[in-house]
């Protein structure tokens, strides 16, 4: 068994070089309670589709990694127990060992990148944590690491965002708001970071991407910035004193290290109440549409008209 395998459609996509994005599936296993998870996981490849690109959710499926998840294999994901979860350093014990995994937006950043996708679609990317942990998420490293475009609404907000901006600026991953010119906070639209990049089209990013990538020759991923859409976005005020409480809970309890992040997820949806669950379904469906529009765009743009080096055509 090879240990990557490509959905039929997902292969076919790319072969014609069609638009596809990439979808992380440890929302799926890991951030949704069932049957919502998915109800979800069905209304983001819909979504992608009718935004006239192909879906390939990622996942490993009894040690073999995934890009583009049978609708049998996104249920047993959903449903079964003991699924592990994937950043792109764990996806070799997974498959070593046969088991199920669902990937972060780290591994499904890594599978995109074997198989050709420049686009994926998440939630919020992981970060750098509040207090002085030292933990970092390996979705910025990998990030940096892989050219490609990460939809996302802003990082996770019980992270710490100010430092989670300046660790992507170290990496040298450009942040680009789309329609806003402030760093989303996930489930709030706004944070009061203000982002030097901001573009009001896919195409703009397209395109910024496309020069950064194959005439710059510059290699390293984009984290698009999308705001929570208004009709289902919470208020800064109410996401910060949730976090804060779960936070202040999380420390009581002695809870840290890989279990921090889910736990935290968790505490503050449960706090919020059913609008969280709203919100991130609402955000998540956006960026996933946001992906379709800039695949597209970048597969319009790479034609060979468009590869010409640029001191080529600065001549």
């Amino acid at each position: 068994m090879d240990l990557i395998g490509v959905r039929e459609e997902v292969c076919a996509a790319l072969a014609e070089n069609r638009p596809v994005v990439a979808l992380e599936s440890s929302v799926i296993a890991h951030g949704l309670p069932a049957p919502m998870n998915v109800r979800v996981a069905q209304s983001l490849e819909e979504a992608v589709r009718d935004a006239g690109a192909t879906p390939a959710m990622v996942g490993v499926i009894a040690g073999q990694l995934r890009v583009g998840l049978e609708p049998d294999e996104i249920l047993c994901l959903a449903r079964a127990e003991g699924v592990l979860k994937c950043a792109a350093g764990d996806l070799g014990w997974a498959i070593a060992t046969g088991a199920h995994g669902a990937t972060t937006v780290s591994g499904t950043v890594f599978a995109a990148a074997c198989v050709g996708i420049d686009v994926v679609a998440t939630g919020g990317i992981g970060g750098v944590h509040r207090g002085d942990t030292g933990d970092v998420s390996a979705d910025l490293p990998t990030l940096a690491h892989h050219p490609l475009a990460v939809v996302a609404t802003g990082a996770k907000s019980i992270l710490d965002l100010p430092r989670t901006l300046e660790m992507l600026e170290t990496l040298g991953v450009p942040v680009v708001g789309l329609g806003t010119r402030e760093f989303p906070a996930f489930y709030a639209r706004s944070s009061g970071l203000v982002l030097d990049k901001h573009a009001e089209r896919a195409e703009d990013i397209a395109k910024f991407c496309f020069i950064r990538w194959h005439q710059l020759k510059q290699q390293g991923g984009v984290l698009v910035a999308c705001p929570c859409p208004q009709e289902q976005a919470l208020e800064p005020s109410t996401v910060e004193q949730s976090t804060a409480r779960a936070l202040r809970e999380a420390a009581a309890q002695g809870i840290s290290g890989k279990s921090l992040t889910p736990w935290l997820l968790a505490a503050v949806a449960k706090a919020l109440g059913p609008q969280a669950h709203l919100a991130n379904h609402a955000l998540l469906l956006n960026n996933a549409r946001v992906a379709a529009h800039i695949a597209t765009a970048l597969r319009e743009l790479n034609s060979p008209r468009h590869h010409r080096p640029i001191t080529d055509q600065a001549r």
